[in-house]
């Protein structure tokens, strides 16, 4: 499973926020092809607000990308439960300024 921003378990969600404060980055039409107890892999979009000239007046921009989740571990809310606390972004093609081709960052407990 994967920890959302509100704390909730989620299951191969189809939609998954990644900057929680303020809403910048967004996972969207994920396609999961694999779901196991130790890597969860996923096609779809990745919304980013380019923040030019600031957030606010920003433009969202559309990114493919593969998504990757691993590190399985006792999820602090509920320890007898495993979720991944590790994503790897991985864009095939362009990808946001602020991000590497492969970008990899914890995700919360």
């Amino acid at each position: 499973m994967i920890v959302d921003c509100t704390w909730q378990a989620q299951v191969r969600p189809t939609d998954f926020l990644l900057a929680c404060g303020d809403g910048n980055s967004r996972l969207t039409s994920l396609k999961w092809s694999q779901w196991g107890p130790n890597t969860a892999v996923a096609t779809g979009t990745n919304w980013v607000n380019d923040c030019k000239p600031y957030c606010a007046a920003g433009k969202f921009r559309s990114y493919p990308v593969t998504v990757r989740l691993d590190k399985p571990r006792s999820w602090s809310k509920h320890q007898d439960r495993q979720h991944y606390t590790r994503i790897t972004l991985t864009y095939p093609d362009s990808h946001p300024e602020a991000f590497q081709p492969v970008t990899t960052t914890p995700l919360w407990n």
